[in-house]
């Protein structure tokens, strides 16, 4: 049976309607994140904003930088960083009460370029040889993951002769292409970061030299959206979320 035109502009109306009720009540979320999340993140995002209708505006940067941000009164929703970011008490009192959620975590290794010898770093002895004897190393020393480098560095007791050789980068990404341009001779970071083209990953820090650097999530105090920043932690531990972060190279949780 045919629908008269008045059944049919009823119906229209409705959907409009309910158009126009979900974009009023869709959200941006302003995300500040780990720039070692950068890739995992931007993947989440679309499968995110379609699901919910809410938009993610996001913001990578290094520990300090991201600790400077939120202590600076600048504006933000959810954060998804490294776990050193809650050890500053002033950063820390931004968020809202309650346990930090982990989404992410991942180790340290080397890289060299495509093609490269690779050295023996099987042992924490032979780490050291390899990195006495690399003239040059990539890595961000301002950042989480660099200031662990950094102390690797002093238990192997070779920070002085170290300094010489850092390449600092102004990215975690920026460190794999570093290597491949045979702009430094290995690159040093979280491993994540470093499969891309062009290098190898030599392989991880050997031995109790290896630790796992921990991404965690929590909602802002002052959010005026914390329906929807719940929403996206919540997104976060889900199989499709964790299957991305697999694929980006990190843990989940």
């Amino acid at each position: 049976m045919r629908k008269s035109p008045l059944t049919i502009t009823a119906v229209l109306s409705g959907i409009l309607a309910m158009a126009t009720a979900n974009s009023l009540h869709a959200a941006e979320l302003k995300v500040i994140a780990g720039g070692s999340m950068t890739a995992a993140m931007n993947t989440i995002a679309p499968a995110f904003e379609k699901a919910t209708g809410d938009k993610l505006v996001s913001h990578f940067d290094s520990t300090p930088n991201i600790i400077a941000r939120i202590n600076s009164g600048t504006a933000f929703d959810v954060v998804v960083v490294p776990v050193d970011v809650f050890k500053d008490a002033a950063a820390k009192a931004r968020f809202a009460s309650g346990p930090t959620i982990d989404i992410a975590r991942v180790g340290y290794g080397i890289i060299v370029r495509a093609g490269a010898p690779k050295p023996d770093i099987s042992t924490p002895d032979t780490f050291k040889k390899a990195l006495l004897a690399a003239p040059s190393v990539a890595f961000l020393p301002a950042s989480a993951a660099g200031a662990y480098v950094i102390k690797v560095f002093d238990r192997l007791g070779i920070s002085e002769e170290m300094k010489a050789k850092i390449k600092v980068q102004p990215t975690p990404a920026a460190i794999a292409p570093a290597v491949a341009k045979g702009e430094a001779e290995i690159g040093v970071f979280l491993t994540n970061v470093l499969i891309a083209p062009g290098v190898e990953l030599v392989g991880p820090f050997p031995g109790d030299l290896q630790q796992e650097l921990v991404f965690s999530s929590a909602i802002a105090a002052d959010t005026k959206e914390a329906d929807a920043a719940k929403a996206l932690v919540d997104y976060l531990k889900t199989p499709a979320a964790r299957d991305i972060i697999k694929a980006a190279g990190m843990t989940p949780g």
